[in-house]
């Protein structure tokens, strides 16, 4: 307490001794831009060189690259502008006197220094969590608890999102989000987010911005708002990373190079992997028929499974000048994710006798690929930011099922039915985009840029499925099933311009306004039945925030902005999975598009000692809310297909907290609570209540290269429209190891080291049902991960612009 009082009394002194200073005090302002990109050059140190060669004052660039520093008595001095990747600028006989105390340099072009970044001495590292304003950014690349997991581990530590045990991704409690690579969509990560998730190796992941209030020129989907995930960025010179990683749940190997050379730039990078997956789970679920119980299915089943995949990317990049860049790239995924499984059920009346029992032995694997190609100019100018951009990008994905089942009566160990089932769909995507940004000054106290673009989106999905069934259990007997085969087409055409404006002074005030208009048509055609339908509808989406900065350290927010979902082909898809014949899933191919409002408030300050507090409440309404919902008829069978059930209203407050106690120890935690109201008039039912949420981290440097950290999470559960469910938790532990003059890296992780399993119960009604479920989920892990860079790196160069579709429903998992 004395130390504080101390502090306190020496920071007053301090104020009065500059106010009585401020009177013979000058300032030094300017902009620094790349001299080659004539973009800002954000977060460079400037300092204020005596004749003496001491620093008289220093700072560092704004995120526009503007620098004002000020309490500078009158006098002659050297300015030194630094920043790793670029030549050091020095300005000589930079003069303040008492009648021209204000000095501005205007624009300083900073150039690109081509030496090796190893000759650059970093004496301190990026903080784990930063507040970039519009986007929260939290830096995985820092946290070493990621290194030779998955993007699934890499986002469970990320503010404001919340991922279960399966990889399901909640941005303050919706799962209507959308997740880009770099700013540009990935069909996979359309397709089952989750799954796409553990594909992606977190070695590869720079960081993770999160984005609750898109503007306008972001598509319109995700009502809760888009996930970028940044990989790391391309260098100059060539070098390139080798990781290998080992354990018992995940094992990879993979690595990248890169190769910039003058105006050619090319990168590519691949990764081989395995993921397991161990699970149990019983189900006690009573029939109701006018609200009084039938009978009651027990269902045991047991799963152990190792899918296998794998990924390739290519960029190739040529600058004809420094105004100019064309790029190419591809990015291929694909792999295989069985889910085989062992189901025993059981099927009772009220008085006990057994209608039922049987065994099935499941084999399910869904292979699966993607092959994007993304084409596009960039048009810098020399006014700094402004700049016009054409993209176009090709995208296809096959998505199959494939599902074999042996059925055993009671404890006989010979099949008494068989089935088997093809499902094979894809999706084609063609995208056009383009861009354009204009900045302007309004003469030295406010700045405004326009941004404008144009978009069309054009989607052609297919399904065809085929079962075969032997009710006697022998494969000569299999025989087609017309019933349970199906062909479907269709097609989604979206069409999209906007606008916006953004405002901001040098008194710290900031404004964003911005509209959208998005054209839907839609044309589904059931080949089978010789039935189409069609419909179209357009959206007007507004978007506005205002934000204030105080003393260069605090800054308030409010914003508004309307989204729109559009169900994609895991919502769509007709095709329906009998393989447990008790629990029936099918896609619902006349949903119709999710309309959300959603309100937000934050504040968030930091410090220059590693303090940092982000906070903000928000309120969210969602029309047309989609969710998966169930009903079971008095046989026992439970139909499961996504619905329009009415509206989801959310409200909650987020915080996170990092500070940097020594040099040495960082701490951050994360938590969130949140208010949750579904209800659907046309169902006749109704969900509510409070979810909260809780994980911190903590990372300590130790002598000789080593690095510890410790995280862990924990919430109170989640809750649908049907089901309530009891929370969950994770913690684990790393330890690095860094060598060879820090060029290699050796990581060994430990997720849940003390509990095997982790358990959830969730309990779902519905007027046709009550259930219970209880979930274990196997969670202990460990890795063991070596990486190892080569080459010769310098930061700079520009960073290619591509294609963001983040405008789908359907990244969620069933």
């Amino acid at each position: 307490m004395k130390n504080q009082y101390a502090c306190l009394l020496l920071l007053l002194f301090s104020s009065f001794s500059i106010f009585a200073q401020s009177t013979n005090s000058g300032k030094v302002t300017g902009t620094i831009t790349d001299s080659t990109t004539a973009k800002f050059v954000p977060y460079a140190t400037v300092a204020v060189m005596n004749t003496d060669k001491k620093i008289q004052t220093g700072g560092t660039s704004d995120d526009k690259g503007v620098f004002a520093l000020d309490n500078i008595p009158a006098g002659v001095y050297q300015v030194v502008i630094s920043f790793v990747g670029y030549r050091t600028k020095t300005l000589d006989r930079v003069t303040i006197t008492t009648e021209k105390p204000a000095v501005d340099l205007g624009t300083i072009l900073f150039v690109p220094d081509s030496k090796n970044l190893k000759e650059v001495v970093v004496t301190g590292q990026r903080p784990l969590v930063e507040d970039k304003g519009d986007k929260l950014v939290y830096n995985a690349e820092v946290d070493a608890t990621n290194t030779g997991g998955t993007a699934a581990d890499v986002l469970r530590k990320v503010p404001m999102l919340t991922v279960d045990l399966d990889g399901n991704v909640k941005m303050r409690g919706s799962g209507n989000i959308k997740v880009l690579v770099n700013g540009k969509p990935s069909s996979i990560m359309a397709r089952n987010l989750a799954d796409a998730l553990k594909q992606m190796p977190a070695n590869i992941i720079k960081s993770v911005e999160v984005i609750t209030s898109p503007g306008s020129k972001y598509d319109a989907e995700g009502s809760a708002g888009v996930i970028n995930i940044v990989t790391k960025k391309q260098l100059q010179g060539t070098n390139g990373t080798v990781n290998v990683t080992a354990g018992n749940f995940n094992s990879s190997v993979g690595g990248n190079i890169n190769i910039k050379k003058g105006k050619f730039g090319l990168a590519a990078s691949g990764d081989v992997y395995n993921y397991r997956n161990i699970r149990e789970n019983e189900t006690i679920r009573t029939a109701l028929v006018n609200g009084q119980p039938v009978n009651t299915l027990t269902q045991q089943s047991e799963a152990d499974n190792t899918g296998t995949g794998g990924y390739g990317s290519l960029s190739l990049d040529y600058d004809p000048d420094s105004l100019n860049r064309l790029n190419f790239s591809a990015n291929i995924w694909g792999g295989n994710f069985p889910n085989n499984s062992t189901l025993s059920n059981r099927l009772t009346s009220l008085q006990g006798q057994v209608l039922e029992d049987f065994r099935r032995d499941i084999a399910f694997r869904n292979p699966f690929g993607n092959a994007e190609f993304n084409l596009g100019w960039t048009r810098s100018f020399k006014k700094p930011d402004k700049e016009f951009s054409f993209l176009s990008q090709y995208s296809y994905m096959p998505d199959n099922y494939y599902y074999t089942i042996n059925q055993f009566q009671g404890t006989s160990e010979r099949p008494s039915y068989l089935e088997r089932s093809t499902n094979l769909s894809s999706n084609n995507e063609f995208t056009f985009q383009t861009d354009f940004v204009n900045p302007y000054k309004l003469r030295d106290s406010a700045n405004l840029k326009w941004e404008a673009g144009a978009k069309t989106i054009q989607r052609f999905i297919s399904s065809e499925s085929v079962s075969d069934l032997s009710p006697t259990g022998q494969e000569s007997d299999y025989g087609f099933d017309p019933a349970r085969s199906n062909a479907f087409n269709y097609i989604q055409r979206v069409f999209a311009g906007y606008s916006s404006l953004k405002f901001d002074t040098k008194t710290k005030w900031a404004a964003t306004a911005g509209a959208r208009y998005e054209r839907t048509l839609i044309d589904g055609n059931f080949i089978t039945t010789k039935t189409r339908f069609n419909s179209q509808y357009g959206n007007l989406i507004p978007s506005l925030t205002i934000s204030k900065t105080i003393n260069k350290k605090h800054t308030f927010k409010a914003a508004y902005t309307q989204r729109i979902s559009r169900p994609l082909m895991w919502y769509l898809n007709p095709f329906k999975n009998y393989s447990d014949s008790k629990n029936v899933q099918t896609g619902n191919p006349y949903l119709r598009p999710e309309l959300t409002h959603a309100t937000e408030l934050s504040y968030s300050t930091f410090n220059d000692k590693g303090f940092s507090l982000n906070a903000s409440t928000f309120w969210r309404q969602t029309n047309n809310s989609i969710e998966w919902l169930t009903t079971v008829d008095a046989d026992g069978v439970a139909l499961t297909t996504p619905q329009n059930i009415g509206q989801n209203a959310s409200y909650g407050i987020n915080l996170n907290v990092s500070a940097q106690p020594n040099k040495k120890m960082t701490l951050s935690i994360n938590s969130e609570l949140t208010y949750i109201s579904l209800t659907s008039v046309a169902l006749k039912q109704s969900n509510a209540g409070w979810v909260f949420g809780i994980g911190p981290d903590v990372s300590y440097k130790l002598p000789k290269d080593w690095t510890l950290q410790l995280n862990g999470y924990t919430n109170t559960g989640w809750f649908g429209l049907q089901f309530k469910q009891t929370g969950w938790y994770y913690y684990g532990f790393a330890a690095k190891k860094e060598f060879w003059n820090k060029k290699a890296t050796l990581t060994l992780n430990a997720n849940n080291p003390f509990n095997r399993y982790v358990r959830i119960t969730a309990e779902s009604s519905a007027p046709s049902f009550t259930s219970v479920n209880q979930g274990a989920y196997v969670n202990r892990s460990i890795r063991l991960t070596f990486s190892y860079r080569f080459g010769q790196m310098t930061a700079g160069g520009k960073q290619s612009k591509k294609i963001s579709n983040d405008d789908g429903k359907g990244g969620g998992s069933r």
